[in-house]
C-alpha cells in the first residue's frame, strides 16, 4: 500500500526500511501510511519489523502534523535528514510542474505518425482544425469559472488566473433561486447523511428507492397525470423517449417544431423514421402538414411551451386541438415553465387550464427546482412503455438520494405561498428589465415570458459586450451563439432572479449601455 503513494513509490523497499524510524512519524496523519501499517502487520514484513524494534524515544518523539497533498508534505519536511530528501523533493517539483506536459506527451507518443505509414487518418488534425474554425469565426466557447456561494446568490465569484473577483450572474437558470434554499439545503444534506452519497446503480440493479417512486409520484400530481418517470436530465428525457416511441410506434410520423431544442431534435434523429418540421409556434403550418399525412398514421407532435432563445410562448390550446383532431400525441416540453408558471408552478399547462389536453410533458429538476434531473409525466401504459423499453432509461445509473430529497422540497415550496410570491416577483423584475432596456433603446426581441433576449446579430461583438460587462462591471451574461441559435442570430440571454435588487438592476442597464457602445454598438434612441 506505501507504493500507492505518490511520493513513497518512486523508492525502493530497501530505502524505505533504512528510513522506517522517519517514515513512521507520518504513521498517526497520513492515510497511505496508516492504512499501511494495517495491512503490513498482519505478516512479518522488514519495513514493520524495522519500526517496531526501533527505539521507543524516537517514536515518542514523533512530531504532529496535518496531511497535505502538495510538494511541502509535512512528511518530507521531517524526512530532512534523509538522504533521499532532496531528491524527492526535486522529484514531486518536477512531477507536479510537468504534470499536463506528461499528460501530452503521452498523447503524442499513442499517436500515429505520418512517417509511419502516411495513408492513416490522422485525428489529432482533424480535431485541431476544427477547432480552430470555431475560434477564428468566434463561436467556440469559454467557459466560465464561477463559484456560486448560497448565502450571497445572485452574487457570484469569478475565477480568472487564480484570482477571484465578485460578480452579479443575470444568466442563471436556477430561477428562483431554490437552489440554495434553506429549506431545500436541509433536506439534500439530511438525505446524504441518512442515505449516502451514491443511488448504488440503476433502477433495475439497487437503485429505485422509495424516494424515487414518492418524487414521480409528487411529479404526477403535479402535471395532473397518471404516472411520472425520471431521468438523469430532461436532454435524456427528451432523447430517450421520443427514441422509445417513435422507433416502436408502426409507421410513426414526427412533426418537430423549428425551435426545438437539441435533445429533441437528437431523439428524433436517432429515430430514424419520417419527420417534418413546422414553422416555430405555427399552427397553421402545423395544420397544413397534418392534413397530408393519413389519418391511421401514429403522429407526434413535438415542441415547446416557452421557447429557451427567445422567450416565446405557444399557443397551448390550438397545438394540442389541431393534433388531436389529425389523431396525433403531444410531447411538449415545459423546461422552462415548470416551477414558473400556474398556481402550482406545474407550467403553461397549468397556467392556461390546459393539462389535460397535454399527452407527454417532460420537465427538468435543474431550472427553477433548483436542483438536477428529468422526467416526463403522462399516462401510465405510455409511461410503463418507456420504463420498459427506454434504454437511456434502462441502462443509467439513477438519482441519487441527496437529489431526490432536495426536488421533493422545491416542490413543496412551489405549491405554497412562498413559490406564488417568488414567481409573482419573477415575473415583475422580467417586465422592469424589459421596459428599462427597451427605453434605453436595446433591441430587445418580443418575449413574453421571463426570458429577456437582447439581439446582436454578430458573435464577436456579442462575444466582446459579456468580456466587457464582466471585467469592467463585474456582471456576469453569457452571449448566445451557433449551434445554439443559428448564424446572425446571436444574442444576450438575460433572466431576472427575485432575488437580484431595484439596485442591481439600475446598475445592469447602465453598464450594458457602456459595453454596448464601447463595442461600437448602436442603440435605438427613437
Amino acid at each position: 500500500m506505501l507504493l500507492k503513494c505518490r511520493y513513497l513509490s518512486q523508492f525502493s523497499m530497501s530505502e524505505l526500511k533504512k528510513n522506517a524510524v522517519s517514515i513512521s512519524s507520518a504513521m498517526d496523519r497520513c492515510p497511505f501510511m496508516m492504512h499501511a501499517h494495517r495491512t503490513l502487520t498482519s505478516t512479518s514484513n522488514p519495513l514493520d519489523n524495522s519500526i517496531r524494534h526501533c527505539p521507543k524515544s524516537e517514536i515518542d518523539n514523533r512530531v504532529p502534523f496535518n496531511c497535505t497533498d502538495t510538494i511541502d508534505c509535512p512528511f518530507f519536511k521531517q524526512a530532512e535528514n534523509l538522504k533521499m530528501y532532496k531528491s524527492i523533493r526535486k522529484r514531486s517539483e518536477h512531477d507536479l510542474v510537468d504534470h499536463d506536459l506528461k499528460q501530452r506527451l503521452n498523447v503524442h507518443r499513442q499517436r500515429r505518425t505520418p512517417h509511419e505509414n502516411p495513408n492513416l487518418f490522422d485525428y489529432q488534425h482533424f480535431f485541431n482544425s476544427k477547432i480552430d474554425e470555431k475560434k477564428k469565426d468566434g463561436s467556440y466557447r469559454y467557459f466560465k469559472k464561477v463559484i456560486r456561494y448560497a448565502e450571497t446568490f445572485p452574487k457570484v465569484q469569478e475565477y480568472a488566473q487564480d484570482k477571484a473577483k465578485d460578480v452579479t450572474i443575470w444568466c442563471s437558470n436556477d430561477y428562483l433561486g431554490l437552489g440554495r434554499h434553506p429549506f431545500v439545503q436541509s433536506k439534500l444534506t439530511e438525505a446524504v447523511w441518512k442515505y449516502g452519497a451514491g443511488s448504488g446503480g440503476t433502477r433495475n440493479i439497487s437503485g429505485s428507492s422509495p424516494l424515487h417512486y414518492k418524487l414521480e409520484e409528487e411529479l404526477a400530481r403535479l402535471h395532473q397525470k397518471e404516472s411520472a418517470l425520471l431521468f438523469t436530465s430532461c436532454y435524456v428525457a427528451n432523447d430517450t423517449t421520443l427514441y422509445t416511441l417513435a422507433r416502436m410506434l408502426p409507421k410513426c410520423h414526427i412533426l418537430s417544431d423549428a425551435g426545438n431544442h437539441a435533445s429533441m431534435i437528437q431523439g428524433i434523429r436517432n429515430s430514424g423514421i419520417p419527420k417534418t418540421v413546422f414553422k416555430h409556434n405555427d399552427y397553421e403550418h402545423l395544420e397544413s402538414l397534418l392534413k397530408k399525412l393519413p389519418n391511421d398514421t401514429p403522429k407526434i407532435v413535438a415542441f415547446e411551451s416557452v421557447h429557451s432563445m427567445d422567450g416565446s410562448i405557444c399557443d397551448l390550446h390550438r397545438m394540442c386541438d389541431i393534433t388531436h383532431k389529425y389523431g396525433g400525441i403531444t410531447f411538449i416540453d415545459e423546461v422552462h415553465a415548470v416551477g414558473l408558471y400556474g398556481e402550482n408552478g406545474a407550467g403553461i399547462g397549468e397556467r392556461d387550464s390546459a393539462l389535460d389536453k397535454m399527452d407527454i410533458i417532460t420537465g427538468t429538476l435543474g431550472k427553477a427546482f433548483g436542483n438536477i434531473g428529468g422526467y416526463i409525466a403522462a399516462s401510465s401504459n405510455l409511461i410503463d412503455t418507456v420504463r420498459s423499453f427506454g434504454s437511456g432509461f434502462i441502462f443509467t445509473t439513477s438519482l441519487p438520494p441527496s437529489v431526490l430529497a432536495g426536488s421533493l422540497a422545491s416542490i413543496e415550496i412551489s405549491k405554497s405561498d412562498e413559490g406564488r410570491e417568488l414567481r409573482a416577483k419573477h415575473q415583475l423584475y422580467a417586465h422592469i428589465v424589459k421596459e428599462k432596456l427597451i427605453r434605453a433603446g436595446f433591441p430587445v426581441m418580443n418575449s413574453p415570458s421571463h426570458i429577456v433576449p437582447v439581439m446582436v446579430g454578430d458573435v464577436k461583438a456579442a462575444g466582446e459586450i459579456c468580456d466587457r460587462l464582466l471585467n469592467n462591471h463585474g456582471i456576469y451574461i453569457q452571449s448566445i451563439n451557433y449551434p445554439t441559435v443559428a448564424k446572425g442570430e446571436e444574442r444576450l440571454r438575460i433572466v431576472p432572479n427575485p432575488h437580484h435588487t431595484m439596485e442591481m438592476i439600475e446598475k445592469l442597464v447602465s453598464s450594458l449601455i457602456d459595453a454596448w457602445t464601447k463595442t461600437g454598438l448602436r442603440l435605438n434612441k427613437n
